[in-house]
């Protein structure tokens, strides 16, 4: 039975410790969001397809040699967006939302960083861009329609920001007047109403659409933790397709008909651009890769305009930062059906997505994220406290038996059953059940996994400080042994280079000291080779942990210092009495008669 338990242990270790030695060899690059512009070669001669009844090439311009966005743009006539979230300006070449960036982030810490580019016009390296149209079917033909190089004229509005909304007018010259009006909130969503009036003596039937382009490869991060890609909701079934499997994906693959609620988006690690049809509204949802072009359309039913009528079809589009608390709003206020699934919650949603909730509601009280975190850690530990007593408790009295076990496994030698029997005897006497020590690790292990993806994939942790130098909770500790923690004047060696999983920060070095103290109060293995791994363990996590961000190193620590502190109380309270290290160095008389 001992040997069996201890196997347990044995093999949980070496599980956890095999999944770090993935993340080392397979680490995430850089937190930085920055995407150069000359990293992603221009597309070149191509078009975009929408996919209607009866598709139609939408020709789109195109560089060999790429521009900057500045250049890009003053190329065409344009209107500035401008909101307490969002600044940009919308090309009255097609009408595209195709220039905008974030207020609020940075590419960087770096004082006067660029703010983080999400959508960029056509003539630079990575073009990424929004567009709403109609696409013909009945009384008119498709250059009566407004593509993308139908050059609009303002109607009314001389920049678009909250409450200030912009009319764009075209006229087809063959009664058929098209009106696109924009509107925008504080916030990343836009809503686009689109008008067709019919002054011809015939009725007009016309298919309402709208898309997302983005020409070349987009930059990714290439980590499995996170998804990259379309990310859909149709009628409550969610659907991720990676960049990488976009180009292998069939017509009927890509191609959704969605009855009553849904959406399309491409996400990224912290930013997304989405379609929101008006929930309660059929449309087709595709997603599509041709001509270097990755694609998301939603095409809404046929809407037939009468002589002398006129017709709209609204729809909304999102652009910005992931933020958890925006994303819920427009789920609950505006009825987006789980729209809060956009972000990347993985396969311990059930767990991730509760953790976060708490650690938004902490740093929303504390004002601070690393706080907020050893706050949680602090919950965490006193929700799991109940199941792990009887753990912390037999794992006491098996660190009082350690000196009968030694001499049990003297006297048994080479005998494992007279070892086995001995052992088996000595936990009944005792009342001890040694299993019981798993259940505290097999607990953390789930746990742990959920803070990581939750500290990788939401922004609320992206250039999020704590204290001192840790100014960023979602990149590695940047102190380092190397310059002795910022006493020598060279710099500490670049987070992807192999230097600096020896040369690790302070808070690594904390967290295998912790580990190391945590340890000594559980019960040591009887097998010389276990007892060595587990000995050695607390160091090599200290360096294997060295690169992972900040904000789980100081869970990791958090959780130590409170497991250590659990269990010295308990141990205390049982009657025994250990030092620092976990030796017993006595035991109370009633503890005794116990």
């Amino acid at each position: 039975m001992d040997d069996q338990n201890k196997n347990l242990l044995l093999a949980t270790a070496l599980s956890f410790l095999v999944i770090l030695v993935w993340f080392v060899l397979f680490p995430p690059p850089p937190v930085e969001d920055a995407v150069a512009p000359d990293e992603i070669v221009a597309a070149d001669g191509t078009t975009l397809q929408i996919d209607a009844d009866a598709p139609t090439d939408v020709p789109t311009a195109s560089l060999l040699a790429p521009q900057s966005v500045e250049d890009a743009a003053s190329e065409t006539a344009r209107v500035t967006i401008d909101s307490p979230s969002l600044i940009g300006s919308l090309s009255l070449t097609g009408g595209r939302i195709d220039d905008l960036q974030l207020k609020n982030y940075r590419e960087t810490l770096d004082e006067g960083a660029d703010l983080v580019r999400l959508l960029a016009p056509i003539g630079t390296a990575a073009p990424y861009y929004a567009l709403h149209g109609w696409v013909p079917s009945v009384g008119a033909t498709s250059d009566q329609v407004p593509g993308p190089s139908t050059e609009w004229s303002i109607e009314s509005g001389e920049i678009l920001s909250p409450g200030a909304d912009l009319v764009l007018r075209w006229d087809n010259g063959a009664g058929l007047i098209f009106r696109k009006t924009y509107a925008v909130d504080e916030d990343f969503l836009f809503t686009v109403t689109q008008t067709v009036e019919n002054t011809t003596g015939a009725d007009v039937a016309l298919r309402p659409y709208g898309l997302v382009a983005r020409h070349g490869e987009p930059y990714q991060i290439g980590f499995f933790i996170q998804h990259e890609g379309v990310v859909r909701m149709s009628d409550g079934s969610m659907e991720e397709i990676n960049y990488d499997d976009m180009p292998d994906l069939t017509t009927e693959e890509g191609r959704i008909e969605v009855e009553e609620n849904g959406w399309i988006g491409f996400s990224d690690q912290y930013w997304m651009t989405a379609l929101i049809p008006t929930p309660g509204r059929d449309f087709r949802s595709t997603a599509r890769f041709a001509n270097d072009i990755y694609q998301i359309e939603t095409v809404y039913p046929m809407v037939t305009v009468p002589a002398g009528a006129t017709a709209d079809a609204s729809s909304q589009f999102f652009a910005g930062a992931q933020e958890w608390e925006v994303i819920r709003t427009y789920q609950n206020d505006l009825g987006i059906d789980r729209f809060l699934d956009s972000i990347d919650w993985g396969w311990f949603f059930f767990l991730t997505k509760p953790i976060f909730a708490v650690l938004h509601w902490l740093n929303g009280f504390i004002g601070n994220m690393g706080w907020a975190i050893i706050g949680l850690t602090l919950i965490i530990k006193a929700l799991l406290l109940p199941l792990a007593y009887k753990s912390y408790v037999s794992m006491a009295k098996m660190r009082e038996l350690q000196p009968e076990m030694e001499k049990l496994k003297e006297s048994a030698g080479d005998d494992r059953e007279k070892l086995q029997k001995g052992m088996m005897e000595l936990y009944r006497k005792n009342k001890v059940n040694p299993a019981s020590g798993c259940l505290p690790i097999l607990m953390q292990i789930p746990i742990f996994f959920s803070l990581y993806k939750v500290i990788f994939v939401t922004i609320e942790l992206r250039h999020a400080p704590w204290v001192g130098w840790i100014n960023d909770l979602s990149a590695p500790d940047p102190s380092s042994i190397f310059n002795m923690f910022g006493l020598f004047p060279w710099d500490a060696p670049a987070p992807d280079s192999i230097l600096s999983l020896v040369f690790i920060g302070i808070m690594p070095i904390a967290l295998g000291i912790s580990m190391f103290l945590q340890q000594k109060l559980n019960p040591a293995p009887t097998d010389p080779t276990q007892k060595m791994i587990f000995a050695w363990m607390p160091w090599v996590f200290m360096f294997m942990l060295g690169g992972f961000a900040s904000g789980l190193v100081l869970y990791w620590i958090a959780n130590n210092t409170i497991t250590f502190i659990q269990q010295y109380a308990i141990m205390r309270s049982q009657g025994y009495k250990p030092d620092i290290f976990g030796n017993i160095t006595g035991r109370s008389r009633e503890a005794k008669k116990d």
